[in-house]
């Protein structure tokens, strides 16, 4: 919960921020790796050091279930990253989305969320999150007013994919973001596929999701999750639609953290989800999670050029091939969807890719089978290519008229697209539409 810049110059630049904010030099060893920290905890200096970090009126480390100073370091990355004010690393892009709702609703309250989600989320919102007593209610982002219809006065947040996996559709940020503040409403944005190429906060999103497995850490190496606090939020203008921050607290000896946390900065958000979310619920990013994805960060504005870049070139020969009817990406988008992902994103168009095969479920199962380059797992975001089938994996779960919602069909692939040659990866692709096309020709003879 540190406030160092480590002695760097500000940048708003993502290339300078990910490998200088933060961390300069360890003071003790003058090592320039930020160190990991695997310790439990923390040697106060004195009894009035003690309890001044518990009665927060001085930031520091207490214990790592709460915070870490390799972790503090990645929080100041990627909320500069972001232009935010704060940040808490949690131990995984799924606890990261719970937590970013549990932090300002109760039970009997509702959150409003976008359709177009990726299936874990889907799963957490419709189910488990719902068994606790939160509603969640689902609206088609096509309509922005969607959002305002399904309001009532237990509404405590609107939730959506910056770019929906598998979607795809770039979602209307300023559009909702100002239905919401006319309402003390703030918009949460799952940002974790374009991290860099989409600044949710300029548009006026409250809160920024990350799952750090996906292109922050970019590895495949670590599961870890990022919730990113705007700053950018009034919470005490509508206290009666945000009780949570505007009443006293019985688990922090009756604090009322839109006041509280006014001396510390505008970060009542993100300091309530620090000190009663994860020291209760317990789900930290360890350290050395932490070390590996600040080395991940380090070349994030490089690798999601190049995962445009070859994202784009996949779109493009997809687009001819046959055996493929449709192609998904924001660069052969028309109308309103090219507009808001012109809007939304820039320097590049993201690194997903979706499609549909003629042959339906059997003729996607064939495809991934024959894939030789691309890995097939349940993941994105990594530096290698990979491909699913989300109807028989990832949207599994789901009733089938769930996964049309969520943008899942049969024939559906999902492409993360990888930083490996163009030639090399338009290759295999070549190969596995073959092998998918036989498959399907040899099942109806």
């Amino acid at each position: 919960m540190s406030n160092s810049n480590g002695g760097v110059p500000a940048s708003s630049h993502a290339a300078t921020q990910v490998l200088h904010i933060g961390h300069r030099a360890d003071p003790t060893t003058g090592s320039v790796a930020v160190p990991i920290h695997q310790t439990t905890s923390y040697q106060f200096r004195d009894t009035e050091h003690a309890a001044n970090l518990f009665a927060l009126s001085e930031l520091g480390n207490i214990y790592s279930r709460i915070m870490n100073p390799t972790c503090d370091v990645l929080e100041q990355r990627v909320a500069a990253l972001e232009g935010g004010a704060a940040a808490l690393a949690l131990a995984s892009g799924q606890a990261a989305s719970a937590f970013a709702l549990q932090n300002v609703a109760r039970a009997g309250d509702n959150v409003v969320s976008s359709t177009d989600l990726y299936g874990g989320t889907w799963n957490l919102f419709a189910n488990t999150l719902q068994d606790q007593g939160l509603e969640i209610r689902f609206v088609d982002p096509a309509d922005p007013e969607a959002f305002r219809r399904a309001t009532d006065d237990r509404t405590r947040a609107y939730y959506a994919e910056t770019l929906p996996n598998p979607k795809l559709n770039v979602f209307p940020i300023r559009e909702v973001a100002d239905i919401g503040r006319e309402l003390g409403i703030p918009l949460v944005m799952d940002n974790t596929a374009c991290p860099v190429l989409c600044k949710p906060f300029e548009h006026g999103a409250a809160i920024v999701v990350h799952s750090a497995t996906k292109y922050i850490g970019g590895h495949g190496n670590s599961i870890g999750g990022l919730l990113v606090d705007g700053g950018n939020f009034d919470w005490s203008a509508h206290p009666e639609r945000q009780p949570t921050l505007n009443s006293p607290d019985p688990s922090y000896h009756g604090a009322v953290w839109a006041e509280a946390a006014k001396p510390l900065g505008p970060i009542a958000y993100i300091l309530k989800a620090r000190t009663t979310l994860l020291r209760d619920l317990g789900a930290p990013l360890s350290p050395f999670n932490a070390f590996l994805i600040l080395q991940g960060l380090e070349t994030l504005p490089l690798r999601i050029r190049e995962h445009c870049r070859n994202a784009t070139r996949v779109a493009e020969f997809l687009s001819d091939a046959p055996g493929v009817t449709h192609v998904i990406h924001p660069s052969l988008m028309t109308g309103e969807a090219r507009r808001r992902a012109d809007t939304y994103l820039t320097g590049g168009l993201g690194g997903l890719v979706g499609f549909e095969l003629a042959g339906g479920r059997a003729a996607g199962r064939a495809f991934i089978d024959a894939l030789q380059l691309h890995y097939h797992l349940a993941n994105i975001g990594d530096a290698r290519s990979l491909a699913i089938h989300p109807a028989t994996t990832t949207h599994s779960q789901l009733s089938p008229e769930d996964q049309l919602k969520t943008g899942v069909t049969d024939g559906y692939v999902r492409l993360s697209v990888g930083i490996e040659h163009i030639d090399d990866i338009l290759a295999d692709l070549r190969q596995a539409l073959t092998a998918a096309a036989a498959a399907v020709t040899a099942a109806a003879a």
